[in-house]
């Protein structure tokens, strides 16, 4: 694979890829910070990518493997140095739509922080298959592929964390 065809799957898989990573991140400088990894490391990596073999799995198990070693970091300097966690707000970055009344703009910012707040919630196993797709729009054959488990799994770990989502915005309903 050449440059030229990585900066074809920039502009036919970027906009998928980051918006991937920015539900596994949760913020814009991380998100920024991963896509442009996902990138330099599939740069790195081109002699192993074959484009004509799905590559938008190949760039997320890239996204999703680095940012297993970024949290396994993250986690071995907070062991050593305690530091604050700042969460940037995820509606600045997704205003809500211009011609929305106020109240509705209200009302659907605080639905979709319900639903973010949900999906994070839920643990790595859960959430990955879930944002892989909905966000990245893969298919239950391509998420297995990248997550190296049986499609039934992955059906299974969906179902999951609709179930646990169903759940927990019952409870914050009521």
């Amino acid at each position: 694979m050449e440059i030229d065809e990585l900066n074809d799957l920039v502009k036919q898989h970027g906009k998928a890829i980051y918006g991937f990573c920015h539900k596994l991140t949760g913020n814009k400088a991380d998100t920024d910070d991963l896509y442009q990894e996902t990138f330099l490391k599939a740069m790195e990596m081109l002699h192993k990518m074959d484009a004509s073999h799905n590559p938008k799995s190949f760039l997320i198990s890239v996204a999703i493997q680095l940012r297993k070693n970024n949290r396994r970091k993250f986690a071995w300097r907070r062991r050593i140095a305690p530091t604050v966690e700042f969460k940037e707000e995820v509606d600045k970055i997704c205003p809500p739509d211009g011609e929305a009344s106020p109240e509705n703009a209200v009302l659907s910012d605080e639905l979709r922080g319900m639903i973010r707040d949900a999906a994070d919630s839920l643990n790595d196993k859960l959430r990955i298959p879930l944002y892989m797709y909905y966000t990245a729009e893969m298919s239950v054959e391509e998420i297995a592929s990248v997550l190296k488990i049986p499609p039934g799994t992955v059906k299974s770990r969906l179902f999951q964390a609709r179930k646990a989502m169903k759940k927990i915005l019952e409870v914050e309903s009521l």
